[in-house]
């Protein structure tokens, strides 16, 4: 067994958006055992004394392509699985060293490249995967352009998305992915950016369709997220069982009352949209895919600020690709504008746990958690954009229990 005690740390509440000043945390075995107003009277193999420092949970990403490597999703597909993985290495560590001790994948990666995080084979924040996203014929996961017509290609490939139709498909593509070991399911249910056969007006699925995909992750213990950007794509998904509704750009206040009504989850992705709108075709984005970006951008502020005034739960997601994904800490510079600092980190913390159904989890200092946390050298309630700097404001990066940045001495 191996302890770490952290004495004289001011512990971000992230539940009540506070500092409890003068807390004492021992981490054992790699979940975090107590958390103290006392000194904790236990022999541990290292005593870090924090000197009044912050202590507060790693932080979570609720939408992020980790097999992403290249926003050329029909190049994508065509690259080796294992070249893939190999440069998705890269990508792994550069998050975890950026703070996010666990990140939910909505398309791309699976069970292997979990598992070898797992092992410690390859460094990166914690994965929930969902395997491939699942996406109908002429989906947003239909990566085919209008002139091509095998579909051999997006059936099993390097990419993110697997067509099916249908109700039998679809529930065996579901079953599917849940033998994988998928932790969450995710489906495209309207038009997007990157998709080059459909509007982002459009929906996708049919009601029967996607009762059958909640149906089988209810059954599995897991939760459904899907890829939505009108209000009548995203009405009909949370009537029907779904739990996060991904990007929501053109949702208007009913969509709002529905999220409340049926105790759903938001996960905004501001910072993808400006990254394509100032890179997407220098990182190697189709220009008439990139153009669809503006559709959208403007769009994601007002539904930014419209769920929020309405109680919205949001979780923190990035959706950034290929080279953008150094982006990924913009997402809080982007929605300070709008959303106060203890609700932002809140969306980084314990609100993806809930949205994920791992509350407690992960996302809080408490005993019984996963000792995935970070020492900060100054207060991000008072100023949240002191996350964005990590080089400077990350003392500690924890995942674990395990030190993966150590500048304490």
């Amino acid at each position: 067994m191996t302890a770490t005690l952290f004495t004289n740390a001011s512990v971000l509440d992230t539940r009540a958006g506070e500092i409890l000043a003068d807390r004492h945390v021992l981490v054992r075995d790699g979940l975090i055992a107590e958390v103290s107003e006392s000194p904790i009277k236990t022999a541990a193999d290292r005593t870090l004394d924090l000197r009044g420092r912050i202590l507060m949970p790693g932080l979570a990403d609720g939408h992020v392509h980790v097999t992403a490597i290249t926003p050329n999703f029909p190049l994508l597909k065509r690259m080796s699985p294992f070249y893939v993985s190999a440069a998705s290495n890269e990508l792994l560590e550069a998050m975890l060293m950026r703070g996010f001790t666990t990140v939910r994948d909505a398309g791309g990666a699976d069970f292997g490249l979990a598992k070898a995080v797992e092992e410690e084979r390859i460094k990166g924040p914690r994965l929930l995967f969902c395997g491939h996203a699942l996406s109908q014929t002429g989906g947003h996961g239909d990566m085919r352009g209008p002139g091509e017509n095998d579909l051999d290609q997006c059936l099993c490939c390097a990419g993110l998305g697997l067509v099916c139709d249908g109700v039998p498909e679809v529930r065996r593509a579901a079953r599917e992915e849940i033998r994988k070991g998928a932790t969450h399911i995710k489906i495209m249910a309207s038009g997007g950016v990157s998709s080059p056969t459909d509007r982002i007006d459009s929906t996708q699925f049919a009601l029967e369709e996607i009762d059958a995909v909640v149906e089988e992750a209810t059954a599995a213990n897991i939760h459904v997220m899907a890829h939505a950007y009108t209000a009548r794509a995203i009405n009909r998904l949370i009537e029907h069982g779904v739990r996060t509704i991904e990007h929501g750009n053109l949702l208007d206040e009913e969509s709002c009352e529905l999220f409340l009504k049926h105790g759903a989850f938001l996960t905004p992705t501001m910072a993808t949209y400006d990254a394509l709108a100032k890179e997407g075709v220098e990182a190697g984005m189709a220009p008439e895919l990139q153009r669809k970006t503006f559709d959208v951008l403007d769009a994601g502020y007002r539904a930014l600020e419209l769920a929020h005034s309405k109680g919205v739960r949001m979780v923190y997601g990035s959706d950034l690709l290929g080279s953008m994904q150094r982006h990924q800490l913009n997402e809080f510079n982007i929605r300070k504008a709008v959303v106060p600092a203890d609700e932002l980190i809140r969306a980084a913390t314990c609100t993806a746990a809930e949205a994920f159904q791992r509350e407690g989890e992960f996302g809080v200092v408490e005993a019984g958690a996963r000792a995935d946390l970070l020492v900060v050298e100054a207060n991000p309630l008072d100023d949240v954009t002191v996350l964005t700097e990590p080089e400077k404001n990350l003392s500690a990066i924890v995942k674990g229990g395990r030190f993966y940045k150590d500048t304490l001495g």
